[in-house]
């Protein structure tokens, strides 16, 4: 019955094929947690069925692109997904571009382009962290070598940014990423930063007749990234042009001959006085009304991951720290972070249902990194309420914070808790108090309004005021999570207790053990008998949404050869919640030396991105037995 773990090619080959096919993929790229795709014609049915998919924790439309949000393993189905659709070979030219406003176009080029190497950023910013917090509480490190390696280390990702962006981006545009990553090499280029230093101390030095400025290219954002854009076009110019025998080598010649030196004489300045313009606007608005900026950041920030225009922002943050050695941005927008975390606290806290608070717990684990997404989409704004209230506990805590002067002395690739030392810097020694009494606020103030207020889950009503029930044949908290009840009443075990090492060692699957106080075993779902044992001590069973659960009547019973057993139902039934399945004589059982301890196994756990299951050594009751979540 169990299918394959991690069934990575699949989910990725089920997507396309639900989006339309590879003829219908203009882009695809991934961020931390999303399957990115740009599609050439929008199905309205599309997202309905992708959303439903084990493994999908849900979809978003927006800014031009079909958002798949799959949480951790994203890497993995992208990585299928490219392999399906070709990415790295298409010559299409619409395909390195979004559909829809130039706004929209930009933005999913900011996450094509970041998403990929984040991590290495926000690695590289938590050891400049950790060197921050090292060097306070021993100054004397800072002397050392030891020191000096580390610190050059943390900076590389940063010095050699435009390579980063030369390789991710020459996948977005479809240029030779050869061609690009040897472009940005130029840019940063020892010799180059000796002659933009020369330039800057007075110095005339022309290119055909044209003087050279005296922009440095290293930890720049879009100089390289507009390079590699025109490139792309000069590219396919010349590629169309060229014989293919001299091509291999005249293409990245004339293209680095040119490219080069236009960025150095015209992009390169252009676009560093644009991303240092929107970095001053902003930086104007912190410095003077901080409290505004702290409260929209706050407000507003996890709403902007929700619908993944986050990415937008990056290159203007990364120009403070290129120009300033610092950035307020970062400070607010971890309280924000902290402040979703504070209100998956509260509903933890507050929660009667077991099952809610293992994946709040779970999603609460995952933000302490700076990744909020299964914070949000599994528990906050799932029940709405908490997600506004972090929203106004991120304000407050901005709003707080902004009286400090907080800011970030190194860069945070996913700014958090984790993050907090960066605001530690000898220029604002307030500043790290300040992001710290912030992030109390944060946390404190959804968790209180919870209390006070609750969170929603279960006080849907009908008109006699009576709570509602769920009369479905599996019960739900929402549409990625399904609640299944135990096939037979009596005194739940950890499956671990089970005699039986094929069981307990879990390698039939995730599930439990019943001491049975009945002796009849109903469907706990709408589905369908996929097999029953020929000496009819056991059944398999699959749910409507495709969840295969085992029941084995009690333990070695296949010697009994059927004679305790009385099948209700046969191979291929359909069968409904609550259904008769098998009726057996426990005392027979017991007289001829067999325990009657019931093991229940969902066989294909591993499709799924958890199986909770339900507090043991109590008896089943009214409960859910497992809850799936998908």
């Amino acid at each position: 019955m169990s299918k394959k773990v991690r069934d990575y090619p699949k989910l990725a080959s089920d997507i396309l094929e639900a989006v339309g096919g590879k003829e219908n993929i203009a882009n695809a790229t991934r961020c931390a947690t999303r399957l990115r795709l740009v599609l050439k014609r929008s199905d309205p049915k599309a997202k309905k069925k992708v959303s439903e998919m084990p493994g999908v924790i849900t979809v978003v439309e927006n800014n031009g692109q079909f958002q798949v949000v799959i949480g951790q393993h994203v890497g993995e189905v992208y990585d299928n997904f490219a392999s399906l659709v070709d990415l790295e070979t298409g010559d299409n030219e619409e395909s390195g571009q979004a559909k829809g406003t130039i706004l929209n176009r930009v933005i999913a080029t900011m996450s094509a382009v970041f998403a990929p190497f984040i991590y290495i950023l926000a690695a590289a910013g938590i050891l400049q962290g950790m060197l921050i917090l090292v060097t306070l509480l021993f100054p004397a490190f800072e002397q050392t070598g030891t020191y000096e390696v580390f610190s050059f280390i943390s900076w590389a990702p940063f010095t050699f940014l435009p390579i980063f962006i030369a390789i991710t981006a020459a996948r977005h545009f479809k240029s030779n990423v050869y061609i690009a990553v040897a472009a940005s090499a130029a840019l940063v280029s020892p010799t180059w930063t000796e002659i933009a230093g020369r330039i800057a101390d007075g110095e005339t030095i022309t290119f055909l007749g044209l003087a050279l400025s005296e922009t440095v290219y290293t930890s720049s954002v879009l100089p390289p990234l507009f390079m590699v854009w025109m490139l792309s076009y000069v590219e396919k110019f010349l590629n169309k042009r060229m014989h293919e025998v001299v091509r291999p080598l005249f293409v990245p010649l004339i293209s680095l001959v040119i490219m080069v030196p236009v960025t150095i004489l015209l992009i390169g300045p252009l676009s560093t006085i644009g991303a240092n313009g929107i970095a001053n606007g902003y930086n104007f608005l912190a410095e003077n009304v901080p409290a505004l900026a702290g409260a929209l950041i706050g407000a507003f920030w996890q709403v902007l991951v929700i619908f993944g225009v986050h990415w937008g922002i990056t290159p203007m943050v990364l120009a403070n720290f290129d120009l300033y050695g610092r950035d307020s941005f970062q400070a607010y927008q971890t309280i924000a972070v902290v402040a979703q975390i504070g209100a998956v606290l509260g509903v933890v806290l507050r929660a009667r249902n077991q099952e809610t608070r293992k994946v709040g717990v779970s999603a609460g684990v995952t933000g302490i990194f700076g990744i909020t997404e299964p914070a949000i989409y599994g528990v906050t704004l799932r029940f709405k309420k908490p997600f506004l209230y972090g929203c106004i506990g991120g304000a407050s805590g901005a709003i707080v914070a902004s009286f400090f002067n907080p800011y970030y002395f190194a860069y945070a690739g996913l700014p958090g808790p984790l993050t907090i030392v960066n605001a530690i810097g000898a220029e604002s020694p307030s500043s790290i108090w300040g992001v710290l009494i912030g992030c109390a606020i944060a946390i404190v103030i959804p968790v209180v309004l919870i209390g006070i207020f609750g969170y929603g889950e279960d006080t849907a009503k009908d008109a006699s005021g009576e709570t509602l029930e769920n009369t479905s044949s599996t019960s739900s908290t929402n549409q990625n999570e399904e609640s299944i009840e135990a096939p037979l009443a009596g005194n739940i075990i950890p499956l671990s207790q089970v005699p039986d090492e094929v069981f307990s060692s879990g390698a039939m699957g995730q599930g439990v053990g019943i001491e049975p106080e009945s002796n009849r075993v109903t469907s706990p779902f709408d589905g369908t008998v996929v097999m029953i044992a020929p000496t009819k001590h056991a059944i398999g069973l699959r749910s409507e949404s495709g969840i295969e659960l085992l029941v084995h009547v009690g333990l070695d019973t296949v010697s009994m050869d059927g004679a305790p057993f009385t099948l209700k139902v046969k191979e291929g039934d359909k069968i409904t919640k609550g259904q008769e399945l098998i009726e057996f004589d426990d005392s027979q059982i017991k007289e001829k030396g067999f325990v009657t301890t019931t093991p229940v196994i969902i066989t294909n756990a591993d499709e799924f991105e958890a199986v909770v299951i339900r507090d043991t050594q109590k008896p089943t009751g009214t409960e859910p037995l497992f809850t799936v979540v998908k």
